[in-house]
C-alpha cells in the first residue's frame, strides 16, 4: 500500500475532527443558554466566540440554495419556484420559474455558471438581478465527487456539447450569458453551432470576465498555469475520489486544492476578516456575523472537477492558448471563430480583476472578425474586481442594466440571419452505401421538446445511421426493451438518437430488424411511438407499425 494521497489526508483530518467539531458546538449552545450565567461574563463571551470559529473553520460546507422566493416584476412581487428542466449526470438545467399572472415575453436567458470549483449559486446575485426582466436558466454543475465512474467522463468537448444541448433545449431565442471560465466553451460552442448552420444558434452572448485569451495582461493565476506543463499538474494536482463517496476512484481535481489557491492569493485579508468575525461575535454585533457567514457559507463550498475536464482547460486555455491562436479543436474539427455572423457579441471586464485581466475577455471581439459592427459591444466596469463584474452593488447598478438593454436591442427575430448550412453532411455514415446528396445533414445535438427533427429518407437503414453521436447522444434504455446491451448495439450499428428511430418507415424497421438478435423486439414494443414521444414529436401514420 502506498503512501496516503493529499485527498485521503483530507478526509481523515475532517474523520478526526468531527468528534471535537461536535463537542465544540455542543458547548457553544450550552454558553449561550441564558440560564448559564457563565455565558454572560466576558470570558463566556470570548470561550463562546473561539467555539463557533473552530467549529466554522473546520466544517465541510456543503452546497448551498440559491434562496430566491420572489422577485418584482413590474412593481409587483411575485414567487420564484425553481425547477430542473434538462439533466444529464455532470449538469441540470435549472429555470427559475416566476408565477406571473399573465404571460410575458421576456427575453430567455441561460446563464452558463463557471465549472472552477464553486457552485452555481455564486451567480445567486446575478440570477436576482437578470430576473424581473428575463425568463432565467442556469447551468447546475455536478460535483465530481458525487457522480459515478459509470457514468463516464466529463471534458471540455462534452461541456462545449452540453452547451449545444441546452441551447437547443431553449430553443432559438434565447440569449446565453457566461460568467468567467465558461466564456471559452461557450464561444467555442457558438463557433461550432455557427459553422454547422445551425438554427438554434442563441441571438446574443454576453462573455463577463472570461479567460479568451490569456497572453493579454496576464495575472498570477495565467502565469502560474503557463509556467508548469501539463504533466506536472497531472502529476501533482490529480487525485482519486476516496471512499465513501459515490464517485468513488474517480480522477479528479478536488475542490480543498481549488480553495486552497483562491484564498493563499489573499490570505491577509481572509485572516483580517476572521479575526473581526471574533471580535464581532463577542460584541454580539449580529448585522456583521450574518454579512461575514452568508459570505463565508458560499465561498468555502466548494466541489470537484473531473480530472480531463481540468487538465483539458488548462492545456487548451492556459497554457497553449488554443482559441485565440486558431487551433482549438472539438471533436476533431477546428473552432472557427471567423464563422460567427450571426450572435451579438456583448464583453465585460473589470477594471481590477486580478483573474482574469482587462483585454483578455475583450480579445473575443478582435477574433470575431465577421461579426457586424452593430452586433457587438464592449464595456470595462470602473473600480471592481473579478467578482464584481457579476456580483454586488455595481453590477446591479451598472453591469446588469447594461446586459438587459443589449438582450433586448439583439431580441427581434428578424435580426437573426438565417443560417447556411455547410456544403457536406458533418458526419458520415455508417454503412458503405453514402446517402443521396440531397439528404439533410444529421442534426448536431438534442432539440428542443415538440420542435420538427429531420426526417429519414425512404430508401434504406443507411440515410439515417451516423458514424458518431452528434452531439450528446441520447439515452436509448429509456425506451421500454431496450437494455444496455441492446443500446451498445444499436449505438454499433450507427444509431444514438430518439430522432433517428422516431423517423423509421416500415422498410428500414424492417432492415433494422434483420441486424438484430432479437427479432420483431423493434415493432412489439413500437420503438418508432416511444422515440417520437421521448424526442418531443409525433411519428407520422406511415412510419407507425404494431
Amino acid at each position: 500500500m502506498g503512501p496516503l494521497s493529499y485527498y485521503q489526508l483530507y478526509e481523515l483530518n475532517h474523520a478526526a475532527l468531527s468528534p471535537m467539531r461536535a463537542a465544540a458546538d455542543a458547548m457553544r449552545l450550552a454558553l449561550r443558554n441564558p440560564f448559564n450565567p457563565i455565558g454572560q461574563t466576558p470570558f463566556g463571551k470570548n470561550w463562546s466566540a473561539g467555539l463557533e470559529l473552530f467549529e466554522r473553520v473546520t466544517r465541510r460546507y456543503g452546497k448551498p440554495a440559491f434562496g430566491l422566493p420572489t422577485t418584482l416584476v413590474g412593481g409587483t412581487r411575485v414567487p420564484v419556484t425553481e425547477r430542473v428542466v434538462w439533466q444529464r449526470p455532470f449538469c441540470g438545467l435549472i429555470h427559475f420559474e416566476r408565477g406571473l399572472d399573465r404571460p410575458r415575453n421576456d427575453p430567455k436567458m441561460l446563464i452558463v455558471a463557471p465549472m472552477s470549483g464553486h457552485y452555481a449559486t455564486l451567480l445567486r446575485g446575478t440570477v436576482e438581478a437578470m430576473l424581473p426582466k428575463h425568463e432565467v436558466y442556469i447551468t447546475d454543475w455536478a460535483d465530481a465527487r458525487t457522480v459515478p465512474l459509470a457514468d463516464g467522463p466529463f471534458d471540455l468537448d462534452d461541456y462545449i456539447d452540453y452547451v449545444i444541448s441546452m441551447l437547443h433545449f431553449l430553443g432559438g431565442d434565447t440569449h446565453v450569458v457566461a460568467v468567467c471560465q465558461p466564456a471559452v466553451p461557450v464561444l467555442a460552442a457558438a463557433a461550432v453551432m455557427e459553422t454547422r448552420g445551425d438554427p438554434y444558434i442563441p441571438r446574443s452572448m454576453t462573455l463577463m470576465g472570461g479567460p479568451i485569451d490569456t497572453r493579454v495582461n496576464p495575472t498570477a493565476v495565467n502565469k502560474l498555469a503557463e509556467g508548469k506543463s501539463i504533466d506536472w499538474f497531472q502529476k501533482n494536482v490529480i487525485m482519486q475520489v476516496p471512499f465513501p463517496h459515490q464517485g468513488f476512484m474517480r480522477d479528479v481535481y478536488p475542490g480543498f486544492l481549488q480553495l486552497s489557491g483562491f484564498m493563499g492569493m489573499n490570505l491577509d485579508r481572509h485572516v483580517s476578516a476572521h479575526k473581526q468575525y471574533f471580535k464581532h461575535l463577542v460584541e454580539g454585533d449580529g448585522d456583521s456575523q450574518t454579512k461575514h457567514t452568508e459570505f463565508y457559507d458560499e465561498y468555502l463550498a466548494v466541489m470537484d472537477l473531473t480530472a480531463e475536464f481540468y487538465l483539458q482547460t488548462v492545456d487548451t486555455v492556459f497554457i497553449r492558448h488554443a482559441l485565440p491562436k486558431g487551433e482549438m479543436m472539438h471533436r476533431g474539427m477546428p473552432v472557427d471563430l471567423t464563422a460567427i455572423r450571426n450572435i451579438a457579441l456583448l464583453t465585460v471586464e473589470g477594471e481590477n480583476d486580478d483573474i482574469s485581466g482587462v483585454g483578455q475577455t475583450k480579445a473575443a471581439q478582435d477574433l470575431c472578425v465577421n461579426l457586424p459592427d452593430e452586433k457587438r459591444a464592449h464595456y470595462v466596469q470602473p473600480k471592481v474586481g473579478h467578482y464584481g463584474v457579476f456580483n454586488g452593488s455595481r453590477f446591479r447598478s451598472e453591469i446588469a442594466p447594461r446586459i438587459g438593454d443589449f438582450v433586448l436591442t439583439h431580441n427581434r427575430p428578424e435580426m437573426i440571419a438565417k443560417p447556411v448550412r455547410p456544403a457536406a453532411p458533418p458526419a458520415p455514415v455508417v454503412e458503405a452505401s453514402p446517402a443521396p446528396a440531397e439528404a439533410e445533414a444529421a442534426p448536431v445535438a438534442e432539440i428542443a421538446p415538440k420542435r420538427a427533427r429531420p426526417r429519414a429518407r425512404k430508401n434504406g437503414l443507411a440515410a439515417i445511421l451516423l458514424a458518431a453521436p452528434s452531439g450528446v447522444a441520447d439515452d436509448l434504455k429509456l425506451i421500454s426493451g431496450v437494455g444496455p446491451k441492446l443500446e451498445s448495439t444499436l449505438n454499433a450499428i450507427g444509431i444514438f438518437h430518439f430522432w433517428q428511430l422516431a423517423g423509421l418507415t416500415a422498410a428500414q424497421l424492417a432492415e433494422l430488424d434483420d441486424r438484430l438478435a432479437f427479432k420483431g423486439r423493434a415493432a412489439r414494443d413500437k420503438w418508432v411511438e416511444q422515440a417520437a414521444a421521448l424526442a418531443g414529436e409525433t411519428a407520422p401514420a406511415d412510419q407507425k407499425v404494431g
